[in-house]
């Protein structure tokens, strides 16, 4: 009798995602906005009314409108109402790296995939509570195709979560990525498929393609370390010829491809293989800033993540780390500078999960990005990159009914957007911390 109450319990549990998630009708809800963020336009607008039927925003028009009987009426009156955020670099997978639990390695060695599983789970549920009702998930780090699986799970109604773009396994060469460190006759799991060689590269591709893959993430350098006259190293890894194979065969799919790229010559054959973003950049020269703005690649910075757990100040690690955040603060201020098409992307997994997304945005004002672009980077312009112009990151007729609320002024405030109080994904309500429906 127990077992069959908890099993009921469970199966409520399931059911009460389900219906969350998913929109049971084409019912008409109206929102009131206090204060509408325009993120494509770059403007404000005050006293408007979001007409959402079903899963997409049918109108948005002046707060004067009169509103029909019998419609349900969101109040966020008092409140600065946004397009649902989008993070474009996360990890669904990773629990975070903190060395004293065991560094990266413990997430692949310590954790079943079961394990895994659960925890991404929960990450998905912390972004879209957070008001990221989007994100690109840019590799599994060893969990195979556990990112569609969760994007699977999220579209059917099963566990709530945001909309995902996920990257699958991840592609790198011999000598390339992690596990290593370990005795030469072992053989241990890597966080991604290995290859050596345009042939296994395009192999990797339309396996990955094959199994779901909305991007493709390329690693094009792995360690980086201290050079003799104090310079910032970085090791590359695939050549642009393999490069080249694995973004021929994701264009022929209509799919993007990502690199992991710091510096040097792994971030330069990067720019020359025609990848489609930079994910990092730590160190990168006015030329190759220049063939960015050639190219049309984005730039995905991640800076928060630099700022945590460097080694000790007196070690080459520690020189390595702070060396790593001063340049990529340079280099962040260059490619605004240069109008270089940034996104808003945190490598969350490589921080842990429990902490605020949208520090980000703070990291990203104080280096000089106004708020409103800052804003942009996350909504309209992240839309853009991953092809959904016009149905993510906007608040207009035709887009998905992707909305958020802050109790603050975010353009005065950044930090308003590190306490989300209302979110909608697909025309229904996730949560609402601010005023009664």
């Amino acid at each position: 009798m127990r077992m069959f109450c908890i099993f009921s319990v469970l199966v409520n549990l399931v059911l009460n995602c389900a219906h969350a998630q998913t929109p049971v009708s084409d019912l008409l809800t109206i929102i009131r906005a206090g204060s509408l963020v325009d993120a494509k336009n770059g403007l404000v607008k005050h006293n408007q009314l979001i007409f959402v039927r079903g899963a997409r925003v049918e109108r948005v028009v002046d707060g004067a409108t009169v509103i029909p009987g019998g419609v349900q009426v969101v109040d966020l009156s008092s409140a600065t109402v946004l397009p649902g955020l989008i993070d474009s670099h996360t990890h669904l997978f990773l629990w975070g790296e903190d060395p004293a639990k065991g560094g990266y390695d413990a997430n692949i060695l310590n954790a079943g995939i079961s394990l895994r599983a659960a925890r991404a789970t929960y990450a998905a549920r912390r972004a879209l509570d957070q008001g990221f009702t989007s994100i690109r998930d840019v590799e599994t780090e060893g969990a195979g195709y556990g990112d569609i699986e969760i994007k699977q799970a999220i579209d059917e109604g099963t566990i709530p979560g945001p909309r995902i773009f996920g990257a699958t396994r991840g592609i790198s060469t011999t000598g390339g990525y992690d596990l290593e460190g370990y005795a030469p006759e072992l053989t241990l799991p890597k966080g991604v498929q290995i290859i050596d060689g345009p042939v296994e590269a395009r192999k990797a591709a339309r396996e990955q393609l094959d199994h779901g893959a909305d991007w493709l993430k390329v690693y094009m350098t792995h360690r980086s370390w201290l050079g003799k006259e104090g310079q910032l190293v970085s090791q590359p890894t695939l050549t642009v010829e393999e490069l080249k194979a694995i973004v021929d065969e994701a264009h022929g799919w209509g799919k993007r491809v990502a690199c992991h790229a710091y510096n040097g010559i792994g971030l330069q054959r990067a720019l020359d293989g025609g990848c489609d973003s930079i994910e990092h950049g730590l160190d990168m020269t006015d030329s190759q800033i220049s063939q960015m703005m050639r190219q049309g690649t984005w730039y995905c910075p991640t800076l928060a993540v630099y700022y945590l757990d460097w080694a000790p100040e007196n070690t080459a690690e520690g020189k390595r780390d702070r060396l790593r955040t001063s340049l990529h603060e340079v280099s962040f201020r260059k490619a605004l500078h240069q109008k270089i098409k940034i996104v808003f992307g945190t490598d969350m997994g490589g921080i842990p999960w429990q902490q605020p997304i949208a520090q980000e945005f703070s990291r990203m004002t104080q280096l000089g990005m106004t708020p409103m672009d800052a804003i942009q980077s996350a909504t309209s312009r992240a839309a853009e990159m991953l092809d959904a112009r016009g149905e993510l990151g906007v608040i207009e007729p035709g887009a998905y009914a992707d909305i958020i609320a802050v109790s603050g002024d975010p353009l005065t405030n950044i930090a308003e957007l590190e306490h989300v109080k209302f979110v909608m994904k697909n025309g229904v309500t996730i949560r609402n911390d601010l005023l009664k429906n």
